[in-house]
């Protein structure tokens, strides 16, 4: 009898599965940005948590995933900037909750859509996605706007006849396009103990994920262009020549 009576209850259905990273490089860096795309049929709730896209389905046919990505996930605490918009719907979609320490930071968004078959719906998430943190930088560097990047590879500075091994690195750059690039580093062959290498400057120019900024050694005394390559979060190359009529400075490092 009581397996009858269960049996009779119908079961919660329901579809999870991972957003692929997304390869487009079109959206701005330091801007996180989901993009849920989604079959549905007849009426599901979506939470989006992290990278994680869970749908319950309340009638109908189970939902499926149709091209969802995310450059980066959805933070877990510290969320600031969060924007849900429709892009795609063929009925009514609306967002339930935003991400908040309540519902473990997660958007939920109700999907009802009484057409027959399925229909086709994409809502993206937005948010400011540069870490928080008080670090040093150039006179008039804006930590509150700041874009930060970071890297982990190898490379080399090298002043006339000394050089240092480069490490990883991080780049910081704000909305008025003051930068600050900071190498970890190990020690080289004439070089004393191991110190960070800094150079501080301007954005001067971006093609794509390749930026220009025009640069100054923390000492103010080697002026140079440096060229980055980068995509979302990440730097991939970095290499400038720098000198101050005198002395020279060539610097190249590439990510793992």
């Amino acid at each position: 009898m009581i397996l009858a009576v269960l049996a009779a209850i119908p079961a919660c259905a329901g579809t999870r599965f991972r957003a692929a990273r997304m390869t487009r490089t079109d959206v701005p860096i330091g801007k996180g940005q989901c993009d849920i795309r989604l079959q549905v049929d007849d009426e599901v709730e979506v939470a989006v948590r992290r990278d994680m896209v869970n749908i319950r389905t309340l009638s109908g046919k189970d939902a499926r995933n149709d091209g969802s990505e995310c450059n980066l996930p959805l933070p877990g605490s510290d969320l600031r900037g969060f924007n849900f918009q429709v892009v795609e719907s063929r009925s009514e979609i609306r967002l339930v909750e935003p991400p908040s320490a309540r519902n473990d930071f997660a958007a939920i968004v109700s999907i009802r859509d009484p057409a027959a078959g399925f229909g086709r719906y994409h809502f993206r998430l937005t948010w400011d996605g540069t870490p928080a943190g008080e670090r040093r930088g150039p006179a008039g560097f804006a930590w509150n706007n700041a874009i930060s990047l970071r890297g982990r590879g190898q490379g080399e500075s090298r002043l006339n006849e000394t050089s240092r091994h480069l490490t990883d690195v991080s780049v910081d750059i704000d909305l008025g396009a003051k930068i600050v690039v900071s190498f970890l580093t190990g020690k080289g062959r004439g070089a004393g103990t191991p110190l960070p290498v800094v150079f501080t400057g301007t954005v001067i120019g971006r093609d794509e994920t390749r930026l220009r900024a025009d640069m100054v050694s923390a000492d103010n005394r080697l002026h140079g262009i440096m060229v980055l390559t980068v995509d979302n979060q990440n730097v991939n190359s970095i290499a400038m020549d720098a000198t101050d009529g005198r002395d020279h400075l060539h610097l190249t490092w590439d990510r793992k």
